[in-house]
C-alpha cells in the first residue's frame, strides 16, 4: 500500500482558530499589563494638575508690581478670642459658628457671649523653643506621640490665613496637625500662635510659579526666570511673616520646583535658616529632592491630595488611601485645603485613627523616621 502524504500541520482545521485565540488572549494581556502601568501615572498626573486649579480657588490679594507696597486687602475681620478661662492658655476652646451667628443676628451686641471649651486632645506644647541650640526645624516641631511600630499619618492643611473664618475653624481639631499658612496673609503672629497653642506644627505655604500661565498663585511668588537675587528677596520677606514654623512647602510650582536655578535659591535660605522642605509634588520633573540632598535640607514629599474634589465623601476617599498608603510603606503624608468638606470630613475621620492602628503625627516625625534629616 503506497503511503498517503502526511498532512500538514496548517492544514488541519483546529490549528487557524486555536493560534487566532491565542494570539487575542496574548493581546488582552499585553493590553492590561500596559494599562496597569499607565493609568496610575495618568491619575497622579491628573491629580497634580487638579491640585493647582484647586489652589486657584484660595482668595489671595494681587501680585505687587515693582516692589510697591500692596493696599491692605479686604478680608473678613478674625473672630475675636474669648477671654483667658480658668484652666490658662490651654482652656480656650471656641465655636467659631456660634460666633459668628451672634455677631449677626439682630439685636447682637458687640461682646460675643461665653463659648463652651473645645475639649483638646493633647498636652499642649509650649511657643517657645524646646532646644535652643538645634535648627529651627527641630526647635519647633510640635513632639511626636510614641508610634509602637504603627504607621504613622501626618495631614498637612494648605493656604490657610487667607481665608480667616475657615481656616480658625481648622485649629481645634485633633493635633497635631501640620498647618502651613500663606506669606501673604494677614495677622500671621497672631493665627499661629493660636495654632502652636493648640499642638498644630506650623509651616510656611510659599507661592511658586504653576505651568499655567492664567493661573495666578499671588504676590510675592518665586518665578522662573526672575534674577535670583529677586527671587531671594521674595523668600526672604516670606520667611520673616512670622516666627516658629520648621519649614516651607509651595503652593502651586509646577513650572518652579523644576527649575535647578529657582530651587537653589530656595534651598541656600532654608539651609542657613535651619528650616525643612515639603515638596507638594505638583510635578514628576521636581529637583527638590535631589538639591534637598545636596544642600543638606531636611526633606518629606506628599503622598495623597485629599480634596482636589470637594465632596465630604471625596475627602473619606482620599484619607482612606492615605491609610493604605501608610499601612504599605510605614508613613503617608496627606495635603488638604481649609474647605468645608475637608474640614467636616477630619473631624469624622480623625478621632478613629487610634482605634485603626494609625498614630497621627506632625510632618517633622516623618522627616525624622525616614533619615531625611
Amino acid at each position: 500500500m503506497l503511503m498517503e502524504p502526511k498532512q500538514r500541520l496548517l492544514d488541519r482545521p483546529w490549528v487557524v482558530p486555536a493560534l487566532m485565540a491565542a494570539v487575542l488572549v496574548a493581546g488582552v494581556g499585553i493590553g492590561i499589563g500596559v494599562g496597569i502601568s499607565v493609568l496610575p501615572g495618568k491619575s497622579e498626573t491628573s491629580a497634580r494638575k487638579a491640585w493647582e486649579q484647586a489652589e486657584m480657588q484660595v482668595d489671595r490679594p494681587p501680585r505687587r508690581e515693582d516692589g510697591a507696597e500692596l493696599p491692605p486687602a479686604e478680608l473678613p475681620p478674625v473672630v475675636p478670642l474669648p477671654r483667658p478661662r480658668p484652666g490658662g492658655a490651654s482652656d480656650d476652646g471656641m465655636d467659631y459658628d456660634s460666633v459668628e451667628e451672634a455677631g449677626t443676628s439682630p439685636g447682637a451686641t458687640s461682646e460675643p457671649p461665653p463659648l463652651p471649651p473645645v475639649p483638646l486632645i493633647m498636652p499642649q506644647p509650649s511657643v517657645a523653643p524646646v532646644q535652643p541650640g538645634a535648627p529651627a526645624w527641630v526647635r519647633y516641631a510640635v513632639p511626636a506621640p510614641k508610634t509602637a511600630g504603627r504607621p504613622m499619618i501626618a495631614v498637612v492643611i494648605d493656604d490657610l490665613g487667607v481665608d480667616k473664618r475657615r481656616s480658625e475653624k481648622v485649629l481645634p481639631l485633633r493635633a497635631p496637625l501640620t498647618l502651613a499658612f500663606m506669606t501673604y496673609a494677614e495677622d500671621l503672629p497672631k493665627l499661629t500662635q493660636a495654632a502652636r497653642h493648640r499642638g498644630h506644627e506650623l509651616m510656611l505655604h510659599v507661592p511658586m510659579q504653576p505651568q499655567g500661565e492664567s493661573w495666578d498663585p499671588g504676590p510675592d511668588v518665586l518665578e522662573v526666570g526672575v534674577q535670583p537675587e529677586e527671587n531671594r528677596r521674595r523668600l526672604d520677606w516670606g520667611l520673616d511673616r512670622f516666627d516658629g514654623f520648621v519649614g516651607i512647602n509651595n503652593h502651586m510650582g509646577s513650572r518652579y520646583t523644576g527649575d535647578r536655578v529657582g530651587m537653589r535659591v530656595v534651598m541656600e535660605e532654608l539651609k542657613k535658616r535651619g528650616l525643612m522642605f515639603l515638596d507638594s509634588v505638583t510635578t514628576e520633573k521636581s529637583v527638590a529632592p535631589e538639591l534637598a540632598k545636596n544642600y543638606g535640607v531636611p526633606f518629606a514629599a506628599r503622598n495623597v491630595f485629599i480634596d482636589n474634589e470637594q465632596s465630604v465623601a471625596a475627602v473619606m476617599a482620599q484619607l482612606q488611601k492615605a491609610e493604605a498608603y501608610a499601612r504599605k510603606h510605614g508613613a503617608a503624608i496627606a495635603i488638604g485645603h481649609p474647605h468645608d468638606s475637608t474640614i467636616e470630613a477630619l473631624q469624622q475621620w480623625l478621632p478613629g485613627l487610634d482605634a485603626k492602628g494609625f498614630v497621627l503625627v506632625p510632618v517633622t516625625a516623618i522627616v525624622k523616621a525616614q533619615g531625611n534629616g
